[in-house]
């Protein structure tokens, strides 16, 4: 009974990986039209943002190359947080998470290969269209009008800026479990403190300089990034106070996947 018993627990499957974790994830993506196109939306609204915003002539004599050319990158990031959000909520929606953590019982790992898989893709789309944009802008604009600003680092800052959104985006799809209720509040993430920051009086540089659309705002170097509007803290701070909340309400979201049923 006990050599049965061995043989019967020596033959069962390890549980997968997380290569095998991720290669599942990227079938999930790769097959899904609402991904993808969700995805190349992302490039395609910053590239062509570019050339409209330099095509319009609203740019201000003090704005700068990079910052006019990125001008409607935040449009991107809503778009950046709903591919995150997406990623899960879809799954919800078709009833396919089930299948997914029957084949992946490790829920932590489920979501640590979709957290990759989405930062990688969402790094390099970012990466590959501003740097195009900015090309495609300072092509159109009138040559030696703009000053060029200072595309290098920033380009790498702005690119790990698509990747946290589709993260913050993804976290908060797994804690609501709902695709509209889940893009709505990272896009309220995005544009509300800065809308309502006025009413805020002098907690408005704190409130609004620790959202996404301010790290964007500087790391652009846009003229609208004023100290009394996204704070005096820098880019690069910016971005890692981004990175710091986006991956507490990652882990939280790791958190209640493994304690809720499904």
């Amino acid at each position: 009974m006990t050599m049965t018993m061995t043989a019967k627990v020596t033959a069962s499957p390890a549980a997968p990986g997380f290569r095998e974790a991720l290669a599942f994830e990227w079938t999930k993506f790769a097959g899904l039209r609402s991904t993808r196109w969700t995805l190349l939306t992302t490039g395609a609204l910053t590239v062509v943002g570019a050339v409209f915003v330099a095509l319009s002539g609203s740019l201000q004599a003090d704005d700068t190359v990079l910052g006019g050319s990125l001008t409607l990158s935040v449009v991107s990031l809503m778009v950046a947080g709903a591919v995150g959000a997406l990623t899960v909520c879809g799954e919800y929606t078709s009833g396919t998470i089930a299948t997914t953590l029957t084949a992946v019982p490790r829920r932590g790992r489920v979501l640590a290969a979709k957290a990759t898989l989405l930062a990688c893709l969402l790094y390099v789309t970012g990466l590959v269209a501003c740097t195009a944009a900015y090309l495609l802008g300072g092509a159109v604009l009138e040559d030696g009008k703009y000053a060029r600003g200072e595309p290098l680092p920033a380009l790498f800052g702005i690119a790990a800026l698509f990747a946290l959104v589709g993260l913050l985006g993804l976290a908060v799809g797994t804690l609501l479990k709902h695709s509209a209720g889940a893009v709505v509040t990272v896009v309220g993430v995005l544009l509300l403190p800065s809308l309502f920051g006025p009413l805020l009086g002098d907690l408005q540089r704190w409130v609004s300089g620790a959202t996404p659309t301010a790290a964007l705002e500087k790391l652009t170097q846009t003229s609208d990034a004023s100290p009394e509007t996204v704070g005096s803290l820098g880019a690069w701070p910016s971005l890692g106070l981004v990175a710091a909340y986006t991956l507490l309400l990652l882990g939280l979201a790791a958190w209640r996947l493994r304690r809720r049923d499904v």
